[in-house]
């Protein structure tokens, strides 16, 4: 691609913007809680319809296996490590170089990850057998789930390059100030398994497979539809593919060198979830499936307020990282946490009071029993208590890499893991497999202040009785948010007493409604500008879509 061939600007619609100019942290964040809220509710939906079709067993123990492999490896070479190493990176060519150098730079990526990618997926394929022991060895027992999962694994295997070519996507897109699309392009992924699930799961038992492989097979065509959903909006950006590859350039090689720590850093997150899965896999039937519905369910407010916030973060302070302007990364960082505090505390307080009636109405039916509801709403209690230090850290890893600080997360997490797993054979004596969901509560507070310890010292961001106020006050109008949307909830049975599905979804509609409400109030009433911007964005967006 010649210089000719690149528009003179960047014609993106109306989410877009030239780079250097990033966008508020706040609307930003906005657009992608719009986007992502769709994805995430589409993304409970899926999960509905794993419980009603499948249930919490055997069935639904191998699938989370078979996916947490590709799954696993995505987090360390595509989502995680590769969006942290490759925004930064390509905000500095876009400014320095132009847009052609830095397309050419993402046309090399995508080749770079065809290759090194491709043979992973080769080796995931014929490997699939070590794979699964190694992740569930509790398996092996029992020679029919163990098979199933060898199956789901081999057929999920090239999910891994699918996603990693949408996660270049997406950077290159949120580099340029568009943010919507990528974050809806996980809807793509949600509806693909919805419909495999609800229409293909009934034709397999034709050919001799088992229903659940349907759930294999549309979680790789929803990988493919992900990263094909934004080739056209990075198209209108002007960026065209080229077959070119060369290892030897620097901006590429500077990628590997950010990329190399994180993926160190996140080795260390996925040796945890190993360990997570090796133990659950020996309680027997159920275990495995309880974690990843209540992992699940918390990936609604993480995913619509922690990654939306953090996402919006990253394109933010790679921009001022870039120009070395320390005090307006310390402002956009100050304002993220208290942004991700206003939406995840409120949060937190709903999930652990409503945790039974939202498990009950989003998976109980079909083969997901009563007896499941109780076990996965107790996991989701104590992975709630951390909804806000998870969050968090998703705004502060990418902090360090914009700032070229590779070594910090990693000696953080890898430190952090340590301590979870040592605290898991602490908890699991008395708590069974809830200890796992209570050690990784616990891992993610303390991962949270390290690397908030670490940040501070970093760019001389402070941590000051002022904004432990902000926090204070944040606290106060969540647990009065849950006093009142508990109230709600009990007169609310009055009215409508609670029989079935659709009773029980307009109390608790009604009993959520009112927390939200409550709680915007609140957080106006005790002054807490950050959800002042978050008002004041959504209302013209209602407004807008009501003209």
């Amino acid at each position: 691609m010649t210089d000719k061939e690149v528009p003179a600007s960047f014609e993106g619609g109306a989410h877009t913007q030239p780079a250097g100019r990033p966008r508020s942290v706040a609307r930003s964040a906005g657009l992608i809680s719009l986007a992502t809220m769709i994805s995430r509710v589409l993304g409970l939906a899926r999960e509905m319809v794993m419980a009603k079709y499948f249930g919490a067993g055997i069935l639904t123990d191998a699938f989370n296996v078979a996916y947490r492999i590709p799954n696993l490896l995505r987090d360390l070479f595509a989502e995680g490590a590769l969006s942290s190493a490759f925004v930064p990176t390509f905000v500095r060519v876009l400014n320095q170089g132009g847009k052609s150098q830095a397309w050419l730079l993402a046309s090399r990526v995508m080749n770079a990850l065809l290759v090194i990618l491709g043979l992973v997926t080769l080796l995931i394929y014929f490997g699939a057998r070590g794979f699964v022991y190694l992740l569930a060895g509790g398996f092996a027992q029992q020679q029919a789930k163990f098979e199933l999962t060898v199956q789901m694994t081999r057929i999920m295997s090239p999910f891994l390059l699918t996603v990693a070519l949408a996660a270049v996507a997406m950077g290159m897109l949120n580099a340029c100030g568009v943010f919507f699309i990528p974050a809806l392009a996980a809807s793509a992924f949600n509806v693909c398994c919805i419909l495999a699930g609800i229409f293909l799961s009934p034709l397999l038992p034709r050919y001799g497979l088992e229903p659940i492989v349907s759930m294999a097979v549309g979680a790789l065509a929803g990988g493919a539809s992900q990263f094909l959903v934004q080739m056209p909006s990075a198209c209108r950006l002007g960026f065209r593919y080229r077959l070119a590859l060369d290892f030897s350039d620097p901006w590429l090689r500077h990628i590997g060198k950010l990329m190399l720590p994180a993926v160190i850093g996140l080795s260390a997150t996925q040796i945890n979830i190993t360990v997570d899965n090796q133990i659950a896999s020996r309680y027997g039937d159920g275990p495995v499936s309880y974690l990843n519905y209540a992992f699940r369910l918390m990936q609604l407010p993480i995913g619509v307020f922690g990654v939306a916030v953090a996402t919006a973060t990253l394109a933010a302070v790679s921009h001022h990282a870039a120009q070395n302007a320390l005090s307006k990364l310390r402002d956009t960082i100050g304002s993220s946490l208290r942004i991700a505090a206003c939406l995840t505390f409120p949060a937190t307080a709903g999930l652990i009071v409503f945790r039974e009636e939202i498990v009950r109405l989003l998976y109980e039916r079909g083969s997901f029993l009563p007896s499941d509801t109780i076990k996965t709403s107790q996991v989701v209690l104590l992975y709630a208590l951390a909804l806000f230090a998870y969050s968090a850290v998703k705004i502060l890893v990418p902090t360090f890499y914009a700032l070229d600080d590779t070594r910090t997360p990693v000696r953080t997490s890898m430190f952090t893991v340590a301590v979870k797993i040592a605290v898991n054979f602490l908890f699991i004596a008395p708590l069974g497999f809830l200890g796992l969901a209570l050690s990784t509560a616990v891992a993610s507070w303390m991962n949270f202040f390290l690397l908030l310890r670490q940040l501070g010292r970093r760019t001389g961001w402070k941590w000051d009785w002022k904004e432990i106020a902000v926090y204070g006050r944040i606290a106060i109008a969540s647990f009065a948010m849950a006093s009142l949307a508990l109230l709600a909830y009990k007169l609310g049975e009055r009215v409508v007493p609670i029989r079935g599905t659709a009773s029980l979804a307009t109390v608790l509609g009604f009993a959520i409604a009112v927390g939200a409400v409550s709680v915007v109030l609140l957080l106006r009433l005790f002054r807490v500008q950050e959800a002042a911007e978050l008002y004041t964005m959504i209302r013209r967006r209602v407004t807008r879509t009501a003209k």
